[in-house]
């Protein structure tokens, strides 16, 4: 067996390594237009309606301070902003604005055309089966995290200094 092979059989090892590889792309290509894979994840699930940060924290899964920086952002760059709740005065919730609209439209094609490129080595009936198969997993099996002794802490690839 070759050092390109000791893994193959590993599937965390492998869903790892393809989520790391594929978020390295995903952050270079949307840094052209000013987002990160975080700051994206955020202004997607705001634009479904009205949520609150500490709703965006549970859905995208931050921590209440990464959420709070991250909204900071997108408030700083004029693509969402705390407006109070319709339904609940004491609450302010994150909306998109027009802005924030458009950047996620030109997002959401950049990522389309990588998804499209990454998944071009499959044969079509492949690529629909391995989606299939990989919803499966995560909305059952792997839909939620084991409580550990040791959190595992989530692998973010930063940017180069």
């Amino acid at each position: 067996m070759n050092d390109d092979q000791v893994f193959n059989e590993n599937l965390c090892w492998l869903l790892a390594r393809g989520a790391y590889t594929l978020t390295t792309e995903l952050t270079a290509e949307l840094a052209r237009l000013g987002l990160s894979p975080r700051t994206h994840q955020v202004l997607i699930a705001a634009d479904t309606g009205e949520h609150t940060q500490t709703e965006l924290l549970r859905t995208v899964g931050l921590d209440k301070t990464t959420m709070v920086v991250t909204v900071d952002e997108l408030e700083a760059a004029g693509l969402a902003e705390r407006v109070p709740s319709r339904s609940d005065r004491r609450a302010r919730v994150v909306a998109v604005t027009q802005a924030g609209r458009r950047k996620l439209k030109e997002a959401d094609a950049i990522i389309h055309a990588v998804h499209e490129d990454v998944l071009a080595v499959l044969p079509a009936d492949d690529r629909e089966a391995f989606m299939r198969s990989l919803i499966t997993l995560v909305s059952g099996r792997l839909a939620e995290p084991v409580a550990t002794a040791q959190p595992v802490r989530r692998r973010v690839p930063r940017a180069p200094a």
